[in-house]
């Protein structure tokens, strides 16, 4: 009986891993980082998670590198005094204690300029992104590379948990 439980979580483990799209580093949880699938005249992509950070303490996101990118940078946007909105690049991103930080469309992301590889930006694909915490170090994700935003992605700057 033993040998047919063991056997059977063997199965399933590969599983598993294929649909966990999660990240811990100390007391950082990272949640299901996407891109959009990259159209053909795109110059950029961006990556986008979530952070939810379990800790007592603030953290900071000082950065992001990938292999598929000699620049990688954390934008956000922001609505100009004339109401539109405009992306601009920010230096780091706190990640408040107890509470979750969004990268999302229309909100903190992660751009990746000028891609190396396009192949690795169709849908399906998956690329490598190192961020750069201040406290919990760094941590290398898998980016899953889809057709449309996730249905259950949050919106905005909301840092509520």
């Amino acid at each position: 009986m033993l040998k047919h439980a063991l056997v059977l979580a063997a199965l399933l483990l590969p599983g598993a891993f294929a649909n966990a799209h999660e990240y811990t580093a100390g007391e950082l949880h990272i949640v299901h980082p996407w891109s959009l699938q990259l159209p053909p005249n795109a110059p950029n992509v961006a990556a986008y998670f979530v952070v939810h950070n379990n800790g007592p303490v603030d953290d900071r996101l000082l950065g992001a590198d990938s292999p598929l990118s000699d620049d990688t940078q954390l934008h956000e946007h922001v609505k100009t005094s004339s109401g539109a909105m405009q992306m601009q690049q920010v230096h780091s991103v706190v990640v408040p204690a107890g509470k979750d930080l969004v990268f999302a469309p229309s909100a903190y992301h992660v751009m990746l300029m000028q891609p190396k590889d396009r192949s690795l930006l169709g849908d399906g694909q998956r690329f490598p992104l190192t961020l750069h915490f201040e406290k919990a170090g760094d941590v290398t994700v898998q980016v899953a590379v889809q057709k449309q935003a996730p249905a259950d992605q949050p919106a905005g700057h909301d840092h509520a948990h």
